[in-house]
C-alpha cells in the first residue's frame, strides 16, 4: 500500500499519440486481438461468484459492421437484482470499516493496470461502441484519470476537517459513507463515466449494484474483471446487466437503496427521480439522487469573434463521436455579421469528414449506437424540412454496412423549431442568426437543458457578462464546448441537464458521503 507520503499530486494521463508509429502500431495488435475474441461472453458478478442471467442473454453489437455481435451478456432478472441488492447490504459494513487508504489502494491499483491495458480497453469501445481510436482513448484516459482523482479525494475527505475551536470541547467532523448504491451508466462513455461513478462510490465508502447500458456491456466486464483482478471483495461490487423495466426498477425501488448515480437520457433520470422519491416499505431514509442527463448545447460566435478557430472547434464540438455526447454542440448560435463567412467555413469541413469503420484510423466518423438512436434523428431532420429549414450537407445515412448517418447542418432554425428544441444526440447541427449580442445570450439560454456552451468574442465587457448570464454547468470561452478533463472541469449541468453533480470536482465525493458531527467535553 501507498503511503500518503508516496501520493503524487494528480496529473491528467495524456492522450496516446498515434502519429508515433510505435503507438499505432500497438493499437492496430489490440484492435485485430480484440476482433478476434468476438463475441466475448460475459456473466453476472453477484456476491463473489459467476452466474449466469435468470433471464436468459442478450447482445451488443457492432453499430459499424451490424452482423458482428460484440458481446454475448447473461441477463439478470428480478430475483438476480434482489440477490444483488442484499449482498452488497450485507458487505457494507466491513467495507465501510476499512480505512480511506485501504480503499484507495484498490483505485491506485487499477489505475497502474489500465495504464498498462489502455489499448486493449480501448479497442473494445471502437468496435463495441464506434469510437474512433481518438474518442476511445480519451474515454480510456478519463477512467484512468477518475481512478487516481477519486482516490486521492478519499485521502483528502478522511483529513482532520476544519471547524471552529470551542472551550471545553473536542470537536470533530467526519465524512461516512451512505450504503447502498446503483450505478446506472450510459453507452457514450461506456468505460470513463463508469468507472468513474462506481469507484468514486466505492472508496467513499460503500458497496454498490453496478447496472451496464444494454448497448456496452462487454467493456462493463473488462472493467468487472480488472476489479476483480485488484481483490475488490465478495458483494462489494456487484454486477447485474438486465432491463431497465425489470432489473433498474428492482434496484431503485428497493429499501435497501440508499443513493442511485445515473447519467443518459433527461427522459429515464426523471422516471429515475420520481421513483427515488417515494419512501418504499421498510425504508428509513430517502434515497439520494445523482443525476447527468444530456443537453442541448450551444456555441455563440459573437461578431468579433476569431472564425477560423472558432469553425475548427465546432466542427470538433458538434461531430466528434457523432455528436453523441451530452456535451456535444447542437445548437450554433452565429451573429449576423459573422454568419455568412462560418457556414462558408463550415460546410467544406462538414462535407469532408471521412466515414466509415472506426478500426481505420482514417475515419472520422463511425456509426451511431443503433438504429433507434439513427431514425430519432432522421426524424428530427424530417421534422425540420417540414418546417422549413434548409438542410445545407448531410441528411442522409450511410451505406456501410452500419447504422451510420452523414454529418449534417440545417440552417435557417427558428426558435420554435423542432431541431432548435429536441436533444437528436446525433450529428446533427442547428444554425441560428442573432442580430446582436443580446440576443445570443438570450437565444443560448433558450432550451429547458444548461449543461454545457460555448461564448467566441474579443471583447472583455462582454465577455464578462456572458460569464455571468450565460445559464450552462460548464461554460468555454473561446474554444470548443466538449472535452472536460478530470480536475480542470468538473463536469455537470443544470436544470433538466441533472443535478449538477461536477463530476471529476472536489464536491463530488461529497454526494456519496454523509457528515458526522462528534463533540466530546474535557
Amino acid at each position: 500500500m501507498q503511503t500518503l507520503s508516496e501520493i503524487t499530486p494528480f496529473v491528467n494521463e495524456p492522450f496516446t499519440d498515434f502519429s508515433v508509429e510505435e503507438n499505432a502500431n500497438a493499437m492496430r495488435t489490440a484492435l485485430e486481438k480484440a476482433e478476434a475474441a468476438f463475441p466475448i461472453v460475459a456473466r453476472l458478478w453477484i456476491n463473489g461468484e459467476d452466474r449466469e442471467g435468470s433471464a436468459g442473454t442478450f447482445d451488443s453489437i457492432d453499430p459499424s459492421q451490424t452482423s458482428r455481435v460484440v458481446c454475448s451478456c447473461a441477463k439478470a432478472g428480478k430475483d438476480d437484482a434482489l440477490d444483488a441488492i442484499v449482498g452488497a447490504s450485507k458487505a457494507f459494513t466491513e467495507w465501510s470499516r476499512k480505512t480511506a487508504e485501504e480503499r484507495a489502494e484498490y483505485l491506485f491499483k487499477a489505475a497502474r493496470t489500465m495504464r498498462l491495458r489502455k489499448h486493449e480497453f480501448s479497442a473494445q469501445m471502437v468496435f463495441e461502441v464506434g469510437k474512433t481510436w481518438a474518442e476511445a482513448d480519451g474515454d480510456t484516459a478519463e477512467a484512468i484519470d477518475f481512478l487516481e482523482f477519486y482516490a486521492r479525494e478519499a485521502l483528502r475527505y478522511a483529513r482532520k476537517q476544519p471547524i471552529t475551536p470551542y472551550p471545553g470541547e473536542d470537536n470533530e467532523m467526519l465524512y461516512i459513507p451512505l450504503g447502498v448504491g446503483v450505478a446506472i451508466p450510459p453507452w457514450n462513455f461506456p468505460f470513463a463515466i463508469l468507472a468513474g461513478m462506481t469507484t468514486a462510490a466505492l472508496v467513499a465508502g460503500n458497496t454498490v449494484v453496478l447496472k451496464p447500458s444494454s448497448d456496452a456491456p462487454g467493456i462493463a466486464m473488462m472493467f468487472m474483471d480488472l476489479m476483480k483482478e485488484v481483490g475488490i471483495p465478495a458483494g462489494v461490487l456487484q454486477f447485474c446487466p438486465g432491463s431497465g423495466g425489470e432489473v433498474g426498477d428492482t434496484l431503485v425501488d428497493h429499501p435497501l437503496t440508499r443513493f442511485i448515480s445515473f447519467t443518459g437520457s433527461a427522459e429515464i433520470g426523471m422516471r429515475i427521480y420520481e421513483r427515488a422519491s417515494k419512501v418504499n416499505e421498510g425504508q428509513i431514509w430517502l434515497k439520494r439522487v445523482i443525476a447527468e442527463m444530456g443537453g442541448k448545447d450551444f456555441m455563440f460566435i459573437d461578431e468579433d469573434a476569431h472564425v477560423d478557430k472558432a469553425v475548427g472547434d465546432a466542427f470538433a464540438a458538434a461531430y466528434g463521436y457523432q455528436g453523441q455526447k451530452c456535451s456535444a454542440c447542437s445548437r450554433l448560435i452565429l451573429h449576423e455579421k459573422i454568419h455568412d463567412e462560418f457556414v462558408e467555413k463550415f460546410l467544406p469541413l462538414v462535407e469532408a469528414a471521412t466515414m466509415g469503420h472506426p478500426s481505420d484510423f482514417n475515419n472520422y466518423q463511425g456509426a451511431m449506437i443503433n438504429e433507434k438512436a439513427r431514425q430519432g434523428a432522421l426524424d428530427g431532420i424530417e421534422n425540420a424540412k417540414k418546417e422549413g429549414n434548409t438542410i445545407a450537407a448531410g441528411g442522409e445515412v450511410g451505406d456501410e454496412g452500419g447504422w451510420f448517418l452523414k454529418p449534417t447542418v440545417i440552417t435557417g432554425v427558428g426558435r420554435n423549431d423542432y431541431v432548435w428544441k429536441e436533444e437528436l444526440f446525433a450529428p446533427v447541427v442547428a444554425i441560428h442568426k442573432v442580430a446582436s449580442f443580446e440576443e445570443g445570450v438570450e437565444a443560448s439560454n433558450d432550451t429547458i437543458y444548461g449543461l454545457t456552451g460555448a461564448y467566441w468574442g474579443k471583447d472583455e465587457a462582454k465577455i464578462a457578462i456572458a460569464r455571468r448570464d450565460l445559464h450552462a454547468g460548464n461554460l468555454y470561452i473561446n474554444r470548443k464546448c466538449t472535452g472536460a478533463l478530470v480536475g480542470v472541469h468538473p463536469f455537470g449541468g443544470f436544470n433538466m441537464s441533472g443535478t449538477d453533480s461536477k463530476a471529476g470536482g472536489r464536491d463530488y465525493l461529497m454526494l456519496f458521503t454523509q457528515a458526522k458531527s462528534i463533540s466530546r467535553g474535557k
